[in-house]
């Protein structure tokens, strides 16, 4: 077994889960200080897990499947929803606050595209609460070395390809290489490649960048989720309206008259959404109705009041915001990419979870179920590499290097207009042209391979939308 440690780059909650689970030493690199930037720390809503006596983990596969497109990976599917409700009662021993009912249960909300309730929280900020109970456990442990304010710029790989180390920049700008033949990505989505976002403005792909340049295989990186109801207000990030609003009953108002059944899929409320507001209606969300608002949601009604309004008495004004990439680093069940001594985990992996659409609540699941392969495959794994990915397509393998100077709003603004809720081809074709000159910058490479993506890809399927389709054309979205 190898006598160096496991390197796991990101402290969000995938990151801390495979330190954690880890049962050899590990260096844990993270850009900021512990969970700083991490996406995770964010997340309103919980963690979906078929826990109630009338539920199933095959009733939760089916919506994950069906909110999905059908284009899901159905064995993923059945294997991390089998896993969630272990995965609940493994939190619980952490002193996760879960909330329960008056008799101890979990008490379960609905979200969109749950056909029951199954979503286990702490309040309205059960991410934060979550990630924070894995983070003192990961502090407690013995064999976890913390790196903070240490940002990977490269993978290092033997000659037969094998990862070989990290090079990593210290807060003083100087340089030092971690030598290790294991390496786990956690380092979140790309999200703050989006001009509207509810993203860490830090996620901007870095672990698919990483990844890439190393020669792994990526795949969908154009199957990016659109979140219906960002507060349209003049932040960035754009605060977030969880979708547990809409499940406790708000509704989605266009010029005064409701539009749209707000808990189906987040890529049709958002598609519903963006077509009353491209007809120039304005959109609010009304969460007048919902008793207790305020207390029930205290997160959103204090980020609602930072920007001078009022979840109990205002309608909100709302506009689809990028939220969460489908695609990533493509991986098996054992976490690992087609690189041999690589494995990524959450959201810079696609696992195949969520096809072209995630259902809500099934990130930090899959944040958790990731975390805890690699912890284990990583720890256990001596030589060999017996991974059934499909090959990496060598066009977009590009060095890290010099690069005409190209200012990330720029690429913010040129994905918002190429790869927003709706695509077509000639403006993903121009997105691409103007990009291509700047890949040696790792911001531009990843907002290239996702237009690339975009582009190769002409048929609409979940939050993939193409004008220009022949399923697009003429219909309603």
């Amino acid at each position: 077994m190898s006598e160096k440690p496991i390197v796991v780059v990101g402290s969000g909650l995938a990151g801390l889960t495979c330190a954690w689970a880890a049962t050899t030493p590990v260096v844990l690199v993270t850009a900021g200080t512990l969970t700083e930037g991490a996406a995770s720390m964010w997340a309103q809503g919980g963690i979906a897990a078929a826990v109630s006596p009338d539920d199933s983990t095959a009733s939760h596969a089916e919506d994950t499947w069906r909110a999905g497109a059908f284009a899901g990976d159905r064995p993923v599917i059945d294997r991390i929803t089998g896993e969630a409700p272990e995965i609940v009662q493994v939190l619980a021993d952490l002193d996760v606050p879960f909330d329960r009912a008056s008799d101890g249960s979990l008490d379960l909300a609905l979200e969109g595209g749950h056909s029951r309730p199954r979503v286990a929280h702490a309040g309205d900020h059960s991410g934060a609460t979550i990630t924070a109970s894995m983070a003192a456990a990961v502090l407690a442990a013995a064999d976890i070395e913390l790196r903070e304010n240490h940002t990977v710029t490269k993978l290092l790989t033997d000659d037969s390809g094998a990862v070989s180390g990290v090079v990593v920049r210290r807060a003083d700008g100087t340089e030092e290489t971690i030598d290790t033949d294991r390496v786990v990505l956690a380092t979140g989505g790309l999200g703050g490649l989006w001009p509207h976002t509810t993203n860490p403005r830090t996620a901007l792909g870095q672990g698919v960048a990483l990844a890439a340049r190393a020669g792994a295989r990526t795949d969908d990186l154009h199957l990016v989720q659109f979140h219906p109801t960002g507060l349209d207000v003049p932040r960035d990030p754009m605060p977030l309206l969880t979708e547990a609003l809409r499940g406790a009953g708000a509704v989605l108002l266009a010029d005064g008259e409701r539009f749209t059944d707000e808990l189906q899929p987040r890529d049709v409320v958002a598609a519903a959404v963006w077509e009353q507001l491209t007809h120039g209606f304005a959109v609010r969300l009304d969460a007048r109705g919902i008793p207790d608002v305020t207390t029930r949601f205290p997160a959103v009604a204090e980020l609602a009041a930072a920007s001078g309004l009022d979840l109990a008495n205002d309608l909100l004004p709302v506009r689809p915001a990028l939220h969460y990439s489908m695609g990533g680093v493509t991986v098996d069940g054992r976490s690992r990419t087609s690189v041999t001594g690589l494995w990524a985990i959450g959201e810079v992996s696609r696992t195949g979870l969520h096809g072209a659409n995630r259902l809500a609540s099934n990130s930090l699941l899959e944040a958790v179920v990731t975390g805890r392969a690699a912890a284990r495959d990583s720890s256990a794994w001596r030589t060999g590499w017996d991974v059934r990915l499909s090959a990496t397509d060598r066009a977009t393998v590009l060095p890290r290097g010099d690069a005409e100077p190209i200012p990330v709003q720029e690429v913010r603004d040129l994905l918002g207009a190429s790869c927003g809720v709706l695509r077509d081809g000639p403006t993903l074709q121009a997105a691409v042209d103007a990009l291509q000159p700047h890949t040696g910058d790792d911001v531009a490479y990843v907002a290239w391979l996702i237009a690339r993506s975009a582009l190769a890809h002409p048929h609409s399927v979940g939050a993939h939308r193409r004008t220009d389709s022949v399923e697009m054309q003429g219909a309603r979205v």
